[in-house]
């Protein structure tokens, strides 16, 4: 858990900082996405690759790269306010990202192998980055613009210094076996698509949404506390439903579909109530709604992908990943440019929400699969 707390404090640890970094970098607030998008294209990049690495040497072992690259591309951030330096080290923390996540996830199928499991990894995941939405905006007055990248290093360093002491994913001595099965038949294998749309739909819209939340609201007035404590309930939720969501997997199997499909139009509406000009407690309904339904789809993805291609579970994975990361690295940007629009932000979030509830309709034909179904 402590892996993916790490690893995803950096999804969402620059949006609630954006103001702050804009003006020290001298960039408009839409650039700061590009901050965000340059982390998900080596994180992406990694993902099937990634996968095929930890299938071959061990999910523990490729998590302590993982975490040193998160800890170099950080402290080259703090180097100095630049704009260019600020994406070049986005880049390699990408790559940190972009193995770590599959790595942890590994490491749970190798050890305790539950969706319920799966699901607790979830939560730490998305809960890493509702963590850095709720700290930054807390620290900017100590750290400045430094404060998303000080405090990512800080987490970072914390988990690796104590990775050595967790228990080993292979046996003492143990050969790891490579993976069989080749990128294409992984990338052609129709029965992830579905798991790669309930992923994707869940995980990449509230990471999206959850970067710019903190803008949003300090556009309405709201202070940039405020505004990080509400944003945060965006990731936070999953701390609750991805491991329900692993449980109702291990229950309910192929009949869960719709119940993913359910939290995606929940999702959606939490995302209305949170772009709209309305009191801030149904805005804050909204971004706790959102959160729970974000959470959801987790563990039937990924268990679902390892169940699906045990001859390569961490490519499977990879694949999944790689979709949201994708809808990530391209919507960041596109919901930042919006901000200079009317409505400041409000035209993107919409735009999300009517994506989040349309794909509900590609996840209610498919069949979930059982953990250790082949």
């Amino acid at each position: 858990m402590a892996i993916g707390l790490a690893v995803g404090y950096n999804i969402a640890n620059v949006g609630p900082a954006a103001q702050v970094v804009s003006g020290a970098y001298g960039v408009r607030l839409g650039f700061v996405g590009l901050l965000t998008t340059a982390l998900f294209v080596t994180h992406l990049v990694m993902q099937i690759p990634g996968g095929k690495l930890i299938d071959r040497r061990g999910a523990r072992a490729l998590a302590g790269v993982a975490l040193g690259l998160i800890v170099i591309g950080n402290a080259v951030a703090l180097i100095s306010a630049s704009f260019a330096l600020g994406i070049g080290a986005r880049l390699i923390v990408g790559l940190g990202t972009g193995i770590g996540f599959i790595a942890g996830s590994d490491y749970v199928r190798a050890t305790v192998g539950s969706p319920a499991a799966q699901g607790l990894y979830g939560a730490a995941g998305v809960g890493g980055g509702g963590v850095a939405l709720a700290i930054v905006p807390l620290t900017t007055s100590a750290f400045e613009w430094r404060a998303p990248y000080a405090t990512a290093l800080i987490a970072a360093c914390a988990v690796l210094v104590a990775l050595p002491f967790v228990p080993r994913d292979r046996r003492k001595g143990e050969v790891p076996r490579a993976a069989v099965s080749p990128i294409r038949e992984i990338v052609r294998d129709r029965r992830l698509y579905p798991l790669a749309l309930a992923h994707t739909a869940s995980f990449a819209f509230s990471v999206i949404v959850g970067n710019w939340t903190v803008s949003l609201l300090q556009h309405d007035g709201y202070g940039r506390r405020l505004g990080g404590a509400v944003a945060a309930l965006t990731l936070l939720g999953g701390f609750v439903t991805r491991p329900l969501g692993g449980v109702a997997l291990q229950r309910w199997g192929s009949r869960g579909a719709p119940l993913l499909a359910a939290s995606m139009v929940a999702g959606a509406a939490g995302t209305v109530l949170l772009l709209l000009d309305v009191p801030l407690f149904a805005r804050i309904v909204g971004a706790a709604a959102l959160g729970l339904a974000a959470g959801v789809p987790f563990a039937a993805a990924f268990s679902g992908a390892q169940a699906i291609r045990p001859d390569g579970p961490g490519a499977a994975i990879g694949f999944v990943n790689s979709c949201a990361t994708l809808v990530i690295a391209v919507g960041a940007p596109l919901v930042g440019v919006t901000f200079s629009l009317a409505g400041h932000g409000r035209l993107g979030f919409a735009a999300v929400a009517a994506l989040w509830a349309l794909s509900a309709v590609g996840v209610l034909p498919s069949k979930l699969p059982r953990a250790g179904d082949a």
